[in-house]
């Protein structure tokens, strides 16, 4: 490591990405020539005088479009901008134009190394080093709120600010879906993992309960005698991951989210959970779980989800798979997919349901290279105020939705229409619900309409059944750490375990990957691992005032 002197400024900033490759070069960079010294901040005299009361997009005279560069690590982000109805809305009120650029993390790196930073950067990962030293590159909300916008500070989430501050104590960088103990509190955050079954299914076999490992198997044999042509039980995709069968199933199941003594617990080993992991290789040599199952890709996934091919599936993220199963229930009215208790704790713990935690997902920065921060800091005020929210979901009053007497939202006929019967022309002219970096499920509350019908029997019944996740959040090894390689290759090693378990031949064989994970562990720094991650635990109970 290295530290680069003011003086050297932005130029420093620019010499050290060159000489180092991106990732190295963030990590290594100090955070000491941040601040509000450094970045672009060009004068507002002649434009607007702030106002805390007003967001300054509404006191600003700049006459002249804003360009602005936006990068998205994501090279699924639509790039459009000012041709649907959301942000040819945003373009007029902020009077600028947003150039999209996408990519992954090698492009996100070429920024870095090449010093020709975009206006603004929007990332996912909070753990990585382009948030943990966004204090180099990205300039702190808080002196642009001061200067630029101090109206900002009445539409962010103070809990959210102090979550993602620095070392400095300052915030650089703001997420969409930051959902605070306030959120949860208020119920307005629906489940998003569920136990589902095809109602039809469920009727022909009685309406049973699913709730022990005994029951589980007994109705996955059920079904496979009386519905042969369906797969019994489906999970998420699990590509490098475990799909629904790591976290999700420990959640569905209430694993402890840690020990007695409020540090790290391995729920891997949890013995709760590796019941019904042996349960789950019961049903595989039964034949009831296929072998594709492992294969498949999102996309694989997603077309046996339309086409109703699971009978029961362990499903994480019904939001994202809302227009599947739209399409099937469309098709398939009396056969949809419903919620029941499923598989539940074989020692009398409730679900532990996650959602969105403190820490988001989409999380956006200003660059210091940013051409107009007062006009980028206008961006992040106008998208988190009310009325940007509504524009996001519902787009505009009076054109797509009215407002009702009790406060709800409710999508104009043609346009709710359009919603149901052709989603490629709703999301082309619309866009609503899309453009989402600073969206929260709050506003989704507001309307019937925000969610597809398919769905919100599951929301229905997840309620009362999350729990915060926020103790468990960026706990893992900072990354370039022996330790954070450590676990890189430990949950790797999980990963492969896991299916090895649900797919072993016989008891044995089950109890022989798990031996070699636990193995595995002691030669990869676990005692250490569990030690940084009981230490950022204490930090974040710290951080957020729990006992």
């Amino acid at each position: 490591m290295f530290k680069m002197n003011k003086a050297a400024g932005k130029k420093g900033v620019k010499l050290c990405a060159a000489l180092l490759t991106a990732v190295i070069m963030i990590t290594g960079c100090s955070s000491g020539s941040g601040g509000a010294s450094d970045g672009n901040w060009v004068s507002i005299e002649d434009r607007y005088t702030v106002d805390p009361e007003k967001p300054a997009w509404q006191l600003d005279k700049k006459e002249e479009v804003t360009d602005l560069t936006w990068y998205v690590n994501a090279d699924w982000w639509n790039t459009d901008f000012g041709k649907d109805i959301v942000t040819k809305k945003i373009k007029e009120d902020l009077n600028i134009n947003i150039k999209f650029i996408t990519g992954d993390d090698t492009k996100l790196n070429t920024f870095f190394a090449g010093g020709d930073m975009p206006d603004l950067l929007t990332v996912f990962d909070s753990n990585s080093p382009v948030v943990q030293k966004a204090a180099t590159w990205a300039m702190p909300l808080n002196d642009l709120a001061e200067k630029y916008d101090p109206y900002f500070n009445k539409v962010a989430a103070a809990d959210t600010l102090n979550w993602f501050q620095l070392a400095d104590g300052k915030t650089y960088g703001y997420p969409n879906y930051s959902n605070t103990q306030a959120d949860y509190d208020s119920g307005n955050i629906p489940a998003k993992t569920a136990f589902i079954i095809r109602k039809d299914v469920y009727e022909a076999l009685g309406s049973p309960v699913i709730g022990t490992p005994e029951e589980f198997e007994n109705v996955m044999k059920q079904i496979k005698e009386k519905f042969p042509t369906l797969i019994p039980f489906g999970f998420n995709s699990i590509g490098e991951g475990t799909g629904s069968l790591g976290d999700t199933l420990q959640d569905f199941i209430g694993v402890p989210l840690e020990t007695e003594n409020g540090e790290f617990y391995d729920r891997n080993q949890d013995e709760d959970y590796l019941t019904w992991l042996k349960t789950l290789n019961k049903v595989y040599r039964d034949g009831n779980i296929s072998d594709d199952s492992f294969a498949d890709d999102g996309t694989a996934f997603e077309e046996k989800v339309k086409s109703g091919k699971y009978a029961t599936m362990l499903l994480d993220g019904t939001p994202q798979q809302g227009g599947n199963l739209q399409i099937y229930l469309s098709a398939n009215e009396g056969k949809e997919y419903v919620a029941i208790d499923g598989p539940q704790s074989t020692k009398g713990n409730a679900p532990t349901l996650n959602q969105s935690g403190i820490t988001g997902w989409m999380i956006n920065f200003i660059s210091k290279d940013a051409k107009d921060p007062a006009k980028a800091m206008q961006i992040f005020t106008y998208l988190l105020s009310e009325e940007g929210q509504l524009l996001m979901n519902y787009g505009i009053e009076g054109e797509t939705y009215k407002k009702n007497a009790d406060g709800t939202v409710e999508l104009l006929p043609a346009v709710k229409d359009l919603q149901l019967h052709n989603a490629d022309k709703f999301k082309k002219e619309y866009r609503m619900g899309e453009f989402m970096f600073f969206g929260h499920d709050r506003h989704k509350a507001l309307s019937a309409d925000a969610f597809p019908e398919a769905i919100k029997q599951m929301q229905e019944w997840g309620k009362g059944k999350l729990k915060p996740h926020f103790i468990l959040e960026n706990i893992s090894p900072n990354q370039g750490t022996p330790e954070a390689r450590a676990l890189s290759a430990i949950n790797a090693k999980w990963n492969s375990t896991l299916v090895s378990m649900v797919r072993a031949k016989d008891d044995a064989s089950f109890d022989n990957a798990l031996a070699a994970y636990k193995s595995f562990l002691g030669e990869n720094r676990w005692d250490d691992i569990v030690k940084i991650r009981s230490e950022k635990m204490k930090q974040n109970k710290e951080k957020l005032g729990i006992q």
